[in-house]
């Protein structure tokens, strides 16, 4: 009798299990975030209540890392699970192969509809990302204004029948920096990154800059009252994403942390424990794997990335034992290639062309008399510790090796350290196993691409 209770027990559950509904999907991505400025991932210089009530109520992750620091490459990783040489955005606005599948075919195949509203870098050819476009964000990343409505998100969930998944894409805080109030923040008082040369117009731009990282907040809180109000917060998977790094020197088109290192926070009720934050390290390439699985797909066979679910599921304290990086710099500048491999404690870097100088043509135009960076060098000529942060940028040795746990803003190379030679050797032969598995002819991508350019 008992043994024929238990069976019924377990078939009903095995049923119920059956007949809950498939979760949706809501990503919401930032667009060049300096990520360490969320006051949840120890921000100082505000509160970003928003993001910091998802952090609250789901699992927040302190190791996600973008493969580049560039929107495309990043973008494109996202939505296929490939790193940028396998799928073809290697470098910013280069368009990905025509013949790959997208996150559109994979949650496409399980029944989902997959949409996107915002900036729409990466929805392009239409075969690989055949998206449902959504009014209400706006798409262009340069624009001098980012009016935005809910609207169109809030009828798209209503008129769902089956699962979704839905690409919230702000373009904020990409620069020009012209939305938002800057006069929330006193630029005296701004805390800087340490990598940064001190100065009044780098404060006041700063300020600017934070401006917007408070409209981005502000734009997370009205999407989670869209859903609260559609009815759908308790079934959906909401992600947050703050892409890579700032459009300031060291960080965005760089692979030190200020430029890779990223945020991402995900809540889902009844499924992920609140409050609770993973070491785990994971890349942009994993989250596509990650919702198939959750979704109830099987795995794909060929991606690079890999689901990181049993994490979520707090089944698991690790993902992948390291996370890899490419940089070509076209069309930011002229041709700097570097490649990196991290895990949480250390990253090597692989500068290709050491005794080339690194150059993006945004921030170093020397006829730009109103230029920060042109006044860095300006105090650099006179001031050590300012030529120190300045050269750091554009002259480069082949071989940089951090401890990111003592050294997290990168500014202590530790290549040539003789204690370091063994660890270092570990790093180097990962990162050309990395390189030889996605075929990376290395600097010679920059030489082919440059004369397809010309």
């Amino acid at each position: 009798m008992k043994k024929q209770l238990f069976l019924f027990l377990l078939m009903f559950a095995a049923l119920a299990h059956a007949q809950r509904p498939r979760p949706n999907v809501v990503v919401i991505m930032a667009d060049d975030l300096d990520s360490r400025q969320l006051s949840c991932y120890g921000g100082k210089n505000m509160r970003t209540p928003n993001i910091d009530a998802l952090a609250a109520q789901g699992m927040k992750f302190n190791q996600i890392v973008a493969s580049e620091a560039m929107c495309v490459p990043t973008r494109a990783s996202l939505f296929t699970g490939l790193y940028p040489v396998r799928h073809g955005s290697f470098q910013n606005h280069k368009p990905v192969y025509n013949n790959l599948k997208s996150i559109c075919h994979y949650l496409g195949d399980l029944g989902y509809d997959v949409a996107l509203t915002g900036k729409d870098h990466s929805t392009k050819p239409a075969q690989v990302f055949p998206f449902r476009f959504v009014t209400g964000f706006e798409p262009n990343c340069v624009a001098k204004t980012d009016d935005y409505s809910l609207d169109g998100v809030k009828q798209y969930v209503r008129s769902q029948k089956k699962p979704f998944c839905l690409f919230v894409m702000s373009i904020n805080p990409h620069a020009p920096w012209t939305v938002g109030d800057p006069s929330e923040f006193d630029p005296v008082k701004l805390v800087l990154p340490p990598h940064w040369v001190d100065t009044k117009d780098i404060r006041e731009l700063f300020a600017k800059y934070l401006a917007e990282v408070r409209r981005l907040d502000q734009q997370v809180g009205e999407v989670m009252k869209t859903l609260k109000e559609t009815g759908q917060d308790k079934n959906t998977i909401v992600i947050f994403l703050g892409e890579q790094g700032a459009q300031f020197p060291g960080a965005k088109w760089n692979l030190w942390d200020a430029g890779q290192k990223s945020s991402m926070i995900v809540r889902w009720p009844g499924n992920i424990q609140p409050k609770t934050e993973t070491e785990a390290l994971v890349q942009y390439e994993d989250i596509t794997p990650t919702l198939v699985e959750l979704a109830g797909g099987k795995a794909v066979a060929g991606m690079d990335g890999k689901s990181f679910a049993n994490v979520l599921k707090g089944q698991a304290d690790a993902a992948r034992p390291f996370a890899f990086g490419i940089h070509n710099n076209i069309p930011e500048g002229p041709p700097y290639p570097m490649r990196s491999v991290r895990t949480a404690n250390y990253k090597l870097i692989w500068n290709l062309s050491p005794g080339k100088k690194n150059h993006i043509k945004y921030m170093m135009n020397p006829n730009n008399k109103d230029s920060y960076w042109n006044h860095w060098k300006e105090i650099a000529a006179t001031d050590d510790a300012a030529k120190r942060l300045v050269t750091r940028v554009t002259d480069r040795p082949e071989y940089e090796f951090y401890d990111l746990k003592k050294d997290p803003y990168e500014l202590n190379n530790l290549a040539a350290d003789p204690a370091r030679q063994q660890v270092i050797s570990k790093y180097k032969k990962a990162l050309q196993g990395w390189m030889d598995q996605q075929q990376d002819k290395g600097a010679a991508l920059d030489i082919v691409y440059e004369k397809e350019s010309h």
